[in-house]
């Protein structure tokens, strides 16, 4: 699945102790580009943390999963981020959380080229 909207929040990021090691998690807030803005949580999980190449205000597109689990008779919802891309703007760059690298796409910013608006 996937999502486009603006970061409005990196959270900080959260380590632990569990049964098969230790754990980091972060999460972070994008608010969507609808005529009627929802604000959707985010979290990454281990390696797949590096949010720090994110900037709040910046426009994303990102791919995650839905999760559900159940404890003690509640259920419990997460959307787990595994990939995100910058939109638009001059460094059209992509995150891929789980290798934790940024890779550089071809794509152009129509008002550096030739300085005409794309419209």
């Amino acid at each position: 699945m996937d999502i486009t909207g603006k970061i409005t929040q990196i959270l900080a990021a959260q380590t632990g102790e569990g049964k098969n090691g230790s754990w980091k998690k972060q999460s972070f807030v994008i608010e969507t580009l609808e005529d009627y803005p929802k604000n959707v949580c985010f979290t990454t999980w281990n390696d797949r943390v590096e949010l720090d190449k994110m900037v709040i205000g910046e426009q994303v597109k990102v791919y995650f999963d839905v999760e559900s689990r159940e404890y003690n008779g509640r259920w419990y919802t997460d959307l787990k981020a595994w990939k995100s891309e910058t939109i638009g703007g001059a460094n059209g760059r992509s995150v891929v959380i789980p290798q934790n690298e940024i890779i550089e796409t071809t794509e152009t910013d129509p008002l550096t080229d030739d300085g005409d608006l794309p419209f």
